[in-house]
């Protein structure tokens, strides 16, 4: 696939997505180690795992098949968490991106119903579907991750079903296990709605901040 992606900073009122590099590393091993109840199945680095990871998703972005993102909150100015788009797809014509998806999420337990997850997603699949142009986002999360799967749900997600052994398991104690992933997605036909939804929600985090 010929087509280049690259993640751009993206900025809204709550929180800042910046290219994931090592300048980071420091916030994000605390934030790593607030609480970690609940990421019992989400890759999320200890503290003195940062650098490796950072360097993981770096080599990924090599490839062309990840574009990771610290997620800055502009209340405090650190970095609360990670995100990234992941696996683009096209299947038009070379150079046009279909489909991708949005993954390797998480956030501090402090910045957890904030409104830096809405609004990251809302810049995330705003910029996918009006500079990219995709037909669909994808996210996908362990199908027995309740939080993650209500969280995905709240951003405007339908789920489309369960993928058995889909992927590798992150949970501890599952090293080299297979899980079942549940599907959710947003579609170009969709997204107007869901933009709307999302907004509005948004707005609601915000004016509490403020």
């Amino acid at each position: 696939m010929s087509f280049t992606m690259e993640g751009p900073v993206l900025e809204g009122a709550l929180v800042r997505l910046e290219p994931l590099e090592h300048r980071h590393a420091a916030d994000l091993a605390e934030a790593a180690e607030e609480h970690r109840g609940t990421y019992a199945y989400t890759w999320v680095p200890r503290k003195d795992e940062v650098g490796d990871y950072i360097d993981a998703q770096l080599a990924r972005a090599a490839t062309g098949m990840l574009a990771p993102y610290a997620q800055v909150s502009l209340a405090t100015g650190r970095a609360m968490g990670a995100t990234a788009y992941w696996e683009p797809r096209s299947w038009r014509s070379e150079g046009t991106l279909d489909a991708v998806e949005v993954g390797f999420t998480w956030l501090a337990r402090s910045a957890q119903g904030t409104g830096i997850n809405a609004e990251a997603k809302l810049l995330l699949f705003r910029h996918a579907f009006e500079v990219w142009g995709v037909s669909r986002v994808d996210l996908k999360t362990d199908a027995r991750n309740s939080r993650s799967r209500a969280a995905i749900a709240s951003v405007g997600a339908s789920l489309e079903g369960v993928l058995r052994n889909w992927s590798r398991s992150w949970a501890p104690g599952e090293e080299g296990r297979l899980r079942d992933s549940a599907i959710f997605s947003i579609t170009a036909a969709e997204w107007p709605e869901r933009r709307g939804q999302l907004e509005k929600r948004v707005a609601g985090f915000r004016s509490r901040a403020t």
